[in-house]
């Protein structure tokens, strides 16, 4: 187990951590389902391997309503049967987003027309802005070493 390196920089600017914090209620006020936002904070995470994020994003997918099998499955949802179409769509786009610089085309246009057939603008907006806030997040916690289990 590595030490933290420092503070959450985001603590370190209290304005910058309200903003991220008030980014994140706006979100979660559009009614998109609070099960998509958890899915999708809990796959970005993954990628990025921000244990805080991580362990944080279980307990919120569980509190949202997700599964057990879900939450464990989420690495693998491509091979699972627990991922309804919506789901499925909202956790590409998660990753191509995530991803960014793997591709020449990071979001593909199936991986776009696809979660574009599940959500409206502003379902898209809210799912984009969560990606955006969960990668800001991992980028913060991730260089400096956070450790899963810590209050901020």
């Amino acid at each position: 187990m590595s030490t933290e390196r420092m503070p959450n920089p985001a603590t370190l600017i209290p304005d910058a951590m309200q903003a991220l914090i008030g980014v994140t209620k706006a979100i979660h006020r559009t009614g998109l389902d609070p099960k998509l936002l958890a899915l999708s904070h809990l796959r970005a995470s993954q990628i990025n391997g921000c244990a805080p994020c991580v362990a944080g994003g279980a307990t919120q997918a569980r509190k949202s309503g997700l599964t057990d099998e879900q939450i464990f499955a989420t690495p693998a949802w491509r091979e699972t049967p627990w991922f309804s179409e919506a789901e499925q769509a909202a956790l590409a786009l998660t990753e191509s987003v995530t991803r960014l610089a793997d591709s020449a085309d990071p979001v593909p246009d199936q991986v776009w027309d696809t979660a574009a057939k599940h959500f409206d603008h502003d379902e898209l907006a809210a799912l984009l802005l969560n990606i955006a806030v969960t990668n800001a997040f991992n980028r913060l916690n991730a260089p400096t070493r956070q450790q899963a289990g810590q209050a901020w």
